[in-house]
């Protein structure tokens, strides 16, 4: 049997912290999700000015980088590339990039996603904060 490592409240606020103090630092209106590796939210926090739709793309981004153990941005290439029916793949909403695993020893123990501004920025500031548990 192995043993993995969990999120904790304390993880989750410091990763929220650090994704935060990203945004604010480049004046972006993000809203900020994080979630365990089932991909359930445990963490939604929508800065002032971010578009309202951020705070249900960010989660789906979230999720999907925890279901799928990748960045999100690795769905969004290969319908890029031309596999539209990719589109159709079960429990699956945010393939956009801006969705990053959260990974230790390997295995992924939750992720985080960005919303609100280009989705290049979205992934630097969830790396940003994926990096405060380094």
């Amino acid at each position: 049997m192995k043993n993995k490592a969990v999120l904790e409240l304390a993880d989750v606020k410091a990763v929220a912290a650090a994704a935060e103090a990203e945004a604010l630092k480049n004046n972006w209106a993000v809203t900020i999700a994080i979630v365990d590796d089932g991909g359930h939210l445990l963490w939604l926090q929508r800065l002032d000015g971010a578009p309202p739709i951020s705070a249900h793309i960010a989660p789906a981004k979230a999720h999907t980088a925890a279901l799928g153990r990748r960045e999100s941005k690795v769905y969004e290439d290969v319908i890029n590339q031309g596999r539209m029916s990719f589109l159709s793949a079960p429990a699956i909403e945010g393939m956009l990039e801006g969705g990053v695993p959260i990974l230790v020893d390997g295995q992924c123990i939750g992720a985080v996603g960005v919303s609100g501004v280009k989705s290049s920025e979205d992934a630097q500031i969830a790396k940003a904060g994926i990096a405060v548990l380094n």
